[in-house]
């Protein structure tokens, strides 16, 4: 588990005990200290989640660098691999022609690759439910949540 202990401001100290002195908290007083409370929350969760971010982007770089590696060692297999297959072509029909089969099969690859992502790309609708969500925001800070149906 992650300290996130100095990154926050600190914590307003409690007295666990009420005044003694017979002297009550006015309105104006009282409303102050909860202000001064909700405004060290907020600065409290803000220091949380930026502290959080920061470890999540961190975690996100090192991976996208560990996926970087693997698509160049998965590239240089493919390429070797195109590669022995032009030479094996080659002893049959020779080098041109075994050149010219090797591309016409990577041609047939990448044509079916297109079709499919083609097809998914049709399937994406974005964000619909979000996009309600945000559409609602407004006439529910205004009390009108009726006007949402």
């Amino acid at each position: 588990m992650t300290d996130y202990a100095g990154q926050a401001p600190a914590r307003r100290q409690y007295d666990d005990m009420p005044d003694t002195t017979g002297g009550d908290k006015s309105i104006g007083e009282a409303l102050g200290d909860v202000t001064r409370d909700l405004s060290v929350l907020v600065q409290q969760e803000l220091a949380l989640a930026k502290a959080e971010v920061r470890q999540t982007a961190t975690r996100a770089g090192q991976t996208a660098g560990m996926f970087a590696g693997a698509a160049v060692a998965a590239f240089l297999f493919v390429l070797f691999l195109s590669l022995a297959l032009w030479v094996a072509i080659s002893d049959r029909t020779g080098p041109g022609w075994g050149a010219v089969i090797v591309a016409v099969i990577w041609l047939v690859a990448g044509v079916v690759l297109y079709l499919v992502a083609r097809a998914q790309m049709k399937k994406i609708s974005g964000m619909p439910q979000t996009t309600e969500t945000v559409r609602q925001v407004p006439n529910a800070l205004k009390g009108q949540e009726e006007r949402n149906q």
